[in-house]
């Protein structure tokens, strides 16, 4: 098994925090896992975006060219994305911030109102993680309960307190995701 995922957004949206999240319950979970940044001259306000590839097997390449999934907080990122995505691939995008529609029959796009949502638990700086929830929950790359583990690692000391509404944040994605497959 090896899954492929391209997570980007905005900088500032959590792009990388969910990057690593991800790599580092593949660790957990005793796979190989790679995790390319690419932060550009866009810190925060541009967009940013990384690679992250979850494996049984030794990895040959971090660079993922014609991604399987991707996590699109934005509509640039939609825009550079889509054209690259494999056949029979799925986008999970933030549908809130997105005005367009996926344009290719030939993948898959769940579209998730994440930052309402992430603005109903009360921080709408959790839409990052709402998406990676339905990620997990639909590839089935890591377990949930395994990225809630992660997430200790990230969140500690003042953060520590951040836990629970970021717990909430991947649990409101899974059952996003959930809805979509009964579709």
């Amino acid at each position: 098994m090896e899954k492929q995922v391209v997570i980007s957004g905005f900088g500032g949206q959590g792009v990388m925090l969910a990057g690593e999240l991800l790599a580092e319950a593949g660790k957990e979970e005793n796979k190989h896992v790679t995790f390319l940044p690419s932060y550009g001259p866009e810190m925060r306000g541009g967009t940013a975006y990384c690679d992250v590839i979850v494996s049984d097997e030794n990895i040959a390449s971090p660079v993922i060219s014609f991604p399987e999934a991707a996590i699109i907080l934005n509509l640039p990122s939609l825009t550079k994305f889509e054209p690259l995505m494999k056949k029979g691939g799925i986008i999970i995008l933030n549908k809130t911030i997105i005005p367009q529609n996926v344009s290719r029959k030939d993948i898959q796009a769940c579209e998730i109102d994440a930052l309402n949502m992430a603005k109903e638990l009360g921080n709408e700086k959790v839409t990052n993680l709402i998406l990676l929830g339905a990620y997990v929950e639909l590839e089935k790359t890591v377990s949930v309960d395994t990225l809630k583990k992660a997430l200790k690692l990230f969140l500690t000391g003042r953060k520590e307190k951040l836990i629970p509404i970021n717990e909430q944040a991947l649990d409101a994605g899974v059952k996003a995701a959930k809805a979509y497959s009964s579709r």
